[in-house]
């Protein structure tokens, strides 16, 4: 073995280590940022390990590439904003799998129908869930922006029409297996594969945006892996499996806390306008229409207070006035807290990112199974812009699509308040009982100028 492979081994060794280290990093908010500095290195030995590569004949392109890439990349990190971080997500997702779709074409056109059948069959795969996961992306990605309706989008027979695709995409695959000459159902195979990431993703409502974007990511991690087969490439092997083991893992967890299958996420069309149920709450029930300064007066008493961060507090980009309300809380002695739903916002630990953000203590953030119990002990819980977590319809209405989701127990505080834009359903498209319940007090308005006001009111009251 001469030094330079001795070398890109090395690298690849390292980098497949610092891969696992880093993932394992990021199983915990206090150590997620050493875990993202570990992967990074592993990113870079592995970069370096490839470019070493005795196969790579020039490398003008690959720079060329490097600048295409580097340039929007960094753009997109800069000027992104923390609410558009999940569509950010989908594209690079998207980005990711039309690469490793392009790279099984070329390895297709390279070998011009010579592969071998383990090797094409890989290549089978690479395309197939490199194209599902670029077009399932993109729509996902439209759906968050707002530029697709977040409702399901559905049609009459389409989860027959979809098995009847992925049936068909697989004997296809099994035809090139066994006649590899067959270009043009290779490129058939790929159309099909985008024709059924716009169909596996457009019935799939808002609500289940956490789990959609965990499971692309593991789709696009098994699509890496399929390509380092074909490559002869073992870091892309390994990092290809992390990252769709670590989805698919994280989409299973999504599913249980919403208390709802895998297959019924991608075939429910859960999100959808339902009649009856709880949605019929607003017309026999009112609410308690709340000023900000009667709600800064019952935060100036508490004694203890649970934050309850959702979508609407990062849309508003409130994260740092509400870390401010809370020293401003702390500092008059009440103890604050935050509870953190796993599906909260629109991708998983999306309200953690939030936090982080704006430097709350790591250990003043509480996951939903840690601080339920302690809600009916706390004078309030201050909700912002969570919506379907909070509805305890989940707990009793069997005609609600959300019945069975575990929901932060918030009703059982001594004490609510919701700050909210207005009495809108959230992403299912129900009603929350907890807007009417009788120590429920909303307080209408952005979540940033509400809780600026707030601030101001218990300041002022404090002089």
């Amino acid at each position: 073995m001469n030094p330079t492979t001795l070398f890109i081994d090395v690298c690849y060794l390292a980098a497949a280590l610092l891969f696992v280290l880093g993932l394992s990093g990021l199983t915990s908010p206090r150590t997620a940022l050493h875990g993202i500095y570990l992967a990074e290195a592993g990113m870079a030995l592995a970069v370096i390990g490839t470019l070493l590569d005795h196969s790579i004949i020039t490398y003008e392109w690959i720079l060329i590439g490097v600048i295409l890439g580097a340039i929007p990349g960094a753009l997109l990190s800069i000027w992104i904003p923390m609410t558009a971080v999940p569509q950010r997500t989908a594209l690079c997702h998207a980005f990711g799998a039309m690469a490793v779709c392009l790279v099984g074409i070329v390895e297709y056109m390279h070998f011009s129908g010579d592969l071998g059948a383990a090797r094409m069959v890989a290549v089978g795969f690479e395309v197939v869930l490199g194209a599902l996961t670029f077009t399932g992306s993109l729509i996902a990605a439209a759906k968050l922006q707002g530029t697709f309706p977040g409702r399901p989008l559905t049609f009459y027979g389409q989860n027959y029409f979809s098995f009847a695709l992925l049936g068909l995409m697989l004997a296809i695959l099994g035809y090139l297996v066994y006649l590899q000459a067959a270009s043009v159902l290779f490129y058939v195979l790929i159309g099909m594969g985008l024709l059924f990431g716009v169909l596996l993703v457009l019935p799939i409502g808002a609500a289940d945006m956490p789990t959609v974007i965990a499971i692309l990511n593991s789709y696009a991690g098994l699509a890496a892996s399929a390509t380092g087969f074909v490559l002869g490439n073992n870091v892309l092997i390994i990092a290809g499996a992390l990252d769709g083991g670590s989805g698919f893992i994280l989409s299973v967890i999504m599913c249980k806390a919403m208390n709802r299958s895998w297959a019924n996420v991608l075939f429910g069309a859960f999100g959808a306008k339902v009649q009856g149920g709880a949605a019929a709450i607003r017309k026999d029930l009112v609410y308690n229409d709340t000023p900000a300064q009667d709600a800064a007066l019952l935060l100036a008493n508490a004694a203890s207070v649970i934050v309850v961060p959702g979508y609407g507090m990062a849309v508003s980009q409130a994260q740092h006035k509400v870390r401010e309300l809370a020293d401003l809380l702390e500092n008059r002695g009440c103890e604050v807290r935050y509870a953190i739903h796993p599906v909260a916002g629109r991708m998983p630990g999306h309200m953690n990112v939030l936090m982080a953000e704006a430097e709350v203590s790591y250990d003043k953030l509480f996951d939903m199974d840690s601080i339920n119990n302690d809600f009916a002990h706390t004078d309030v819980a201050l909700v912002i812009g969570a919506n379907d977590v909070t509805n305890p319809a989940a707990r009793h209405d069997k005609s609600s699509p959300i019945f069975g989701m575990p929901i932060l127990n918030v009703d059982q505080a001594r004490n609510v308040m919701v700050i909210k834009r207005s009495m809108n359903p959230g992403f299912a498209g129900i009603e929350n009982e907890l807007y009417y319940n009788s120590k429920t007090r909303m307080v209408f308005g952005d979540a940033r100028a509400v809780v600026t006001q707030l601030i101001q009111e218990i300041a002022e009251n404090s002089d």
